[in-house]
């Protein structure tokens, strides 16, 4: 087997296995949870179900509409980038897995967006609320108010922002070297 070919399945291995995983964790917390319940499991992490209409960790910059038709070319940018990875400029295993983990990631937050207004929300398609749960209150002041880690994110965010933190620190050399134009010059006699 060739080593591209390998290197396209375990690409697409680590999206789909990524990409269940994140759904099915949005499963169970929307047929489990109310909305707004918070489940403590330890008194640094809650489960707490909420519905959020923007970016990762709630922000929103874009209309939903907008932000789904983006990180719908954002997914396709990252498939050509992945291919190109694989086929004309091979990337490092390891910096692949990084990528594989971001378009899992976006993926499992399109689903969201896409499918989840009209099938659970009472809403439209393309303008579904993402579920986030995971919720890190790690430090409260004397009143007991979280000062420190208030956003409640999901599965899929975490991928997000665990490749890139990983990117930042191990592979920038990769990424820019990935992102040169080849330039190739012939030989010119004079």
């Amino acid at each position: 087997m060739k080593t591209e070919h390998k290197r396209s399945l375990l690409v697409a291995a680590i999206v789909v296995a990524g990409v269940l995983l994140d759904q099915a964790v949005k499963m169970y917390i929307v047929s489990h949870f109310q909305l707004y319940e918070d489940r403590p499991i330890t008194s640094w992490f809650h489960i707490c179900y909420i519905l959020n209409d923007g970016m990762a960790f709630g922000v929103e910059w874009f209309d939903k509409l907008a932000l789904t038709l983006f990180r719908m070319v954002a997914v396709g940018l990252l498939g050509w980038y992945l291919h190109v990875l694989i086929n004309k400029k091979p990337a490092r295993t390891s910096y692949l897995v990084t990528i594989a983990f971001v378009t899992a990631g976006a993926i499992g937050n399109i689903l969201d967006c896409v499918f989840y207004g009209p099938l659970f929300q009472n809403g439209q398609w393309m303008y579904g609320k993402v579920v986030d749960m995971l919720y890190f209150p790690l430090i409260r002041n004397g009143a007991g108010e979280v000062l420190f880690f208030r956003p409640v994110f999901n599965v899929a965010d975490s991928y997000i922002t665990c490749a890139v933190i990983v990117i930042i620190l191990f592979f920038t050399k990769d990424l820019n070297s990935s992102l040169e134009k080849e330039t190739k010059f012939e030989d010119s006699k004079i």
